[in-house]
């Protein structure tokens, strides 16, 4: 998996206790962005997608695990995790993303 640095301003949504927020930017019926933030403490259980994600971390740090390889993620990196890919973001501080999904023509 390569790891790609940019930035992005992390205003675009704001951390809530105890809680997962998610803004929907695009939606479209070959993809979407989501912008999430995660509560300290707050993560994703295992999951698999039919679709290719784009995850970009945009503040703080995040550790995802895709099909069973850890990768440590700070402001600024980030990652695509494959179509039929289990994963899962442990949760150890809040931290913010944008997930791209891609949809794909032959699904």
């Amino acid at each position: 998996m390569k790891k790609i640095r940019s930035s992005i301003s992390i205003e675009i949504i704001e951390y809530i206790p105890q809680a997962m927020v998610s803004k929907t930017i695009i939606e479209k019926t070959t993809g979407n962005i989501n912008v999430i933030s995660f509560a300290d403490g707050e993560g994703l259980a295992e999951k698999k997608s039919p679709h290719d994600s784009f995850i970009q971390i945009i503040d703080g740090r995040a550790e995802l695990v895709i099909d069973g390889n850890l990768h440590m993620l700070e402001t600024g990196y980030s990652i695509i995790i494959p179509a039929n890919t289990f994963y899962y973001i442990k949760p150890n501080e809040q931290f913010k993303m944008i997930a791209t999904i891609i949809k794909s023509a032959y699904e």
